[in-house]
Parts: structure tokens; C-alpha cells; sequence
């Protein structure tokens, strides 16, 4: 097993403006990611180092970021309900799968037992 995390592709995706919401959050994000951008240029520039380039799409993790930032308590509600529904799936599983194995053991002995 590796020790380097999977990153969902999903967060790579750039946002297409397709509805009214998506359109204000891609152009906030936006916005706040330019702001952030100028003063990294400026702080490179400074330091003499290379600046990271950015060509001013916005991903899904762009726009996660800055959610977690300044509306902390919508996505924890979401990464509540997501934990809670994928304990409770993990749990379904279990049963299922102590039932089948339950089963497969009753049909053995059964089995071993007809052949005596």
C-alpha cells in the first residue's frame, strides 16, 4: 500500500459558469484567487524567486478553499453528513456480508453432514 494520498480528480475540474450560482461563485472565487495571486507575483518579484503561473480558470478545490475559509460551517455540515452516511453504509456492509458468510458456513456443515 503507498503512502501517498489519492487526490480526487473531481477537485482538478474547472467550474463552468452553467447556472446562476455556479457563475457568481466561479467569478467570487475568482476574484479572491487574483487578489491572492497579485500579491504572490509581487512577493516573487521581491524575493526574486519564479512565480507559480495561473491562468485564471478555477477549479473545484480553488472554490472548496475558500468556502472552508469563509463558510466553514456549510461544508462541515456536508463532511458530516457524508461521514455519517458512509459509517452507516460501512455498517450495512458488515451485515451483508456476516450474513452471506453465515450462509455459506450453514451450507457447509450441512453439506459435511449430508456426506456422513
Amino acid at each position: 500500500m503507498s503512502n501517498v494520498e489519492e487526490k480526487n480528480p473531481d477537485l482538478e475540474k474547472e467550474v463552468e459558469k452553467d447556472t446562476p450560482i455556479k457563475k457568481w461563485l466561479v467569478n467570487y472565487v475568482g476574484e479572491q484567487f487574483q487578489e491572492s495571486y497579485e500579491e504572490h507575483l509581487k512577493a516573487s518579484k521581491d524575493s526574486g524567486e519564479e512565480p507559480n503561473e495561473w491562468d485564471g480558470s478555477i477549479t473545484v478545490e480553488m472554490i472548496v478553499e475558500v468556502v472552508s475559509k469563509e463558510f466553514p460551517e456549510f461544508l462541515m455540515a456536508i463532511a458530516e453528513e457524508n461521514w455519517i452516511r458512509g459509517y452507516h453504509q460501512a455498517l450495512t456492509d458488515v451485515r451483508e456480508g456476516e450474513k452471506i458468510y453465515l450462509e455459506e458456513l450453514n451450507k457447509r456443515k450441512e453439506e459435511d453432514a449430508d456426506e456422513e
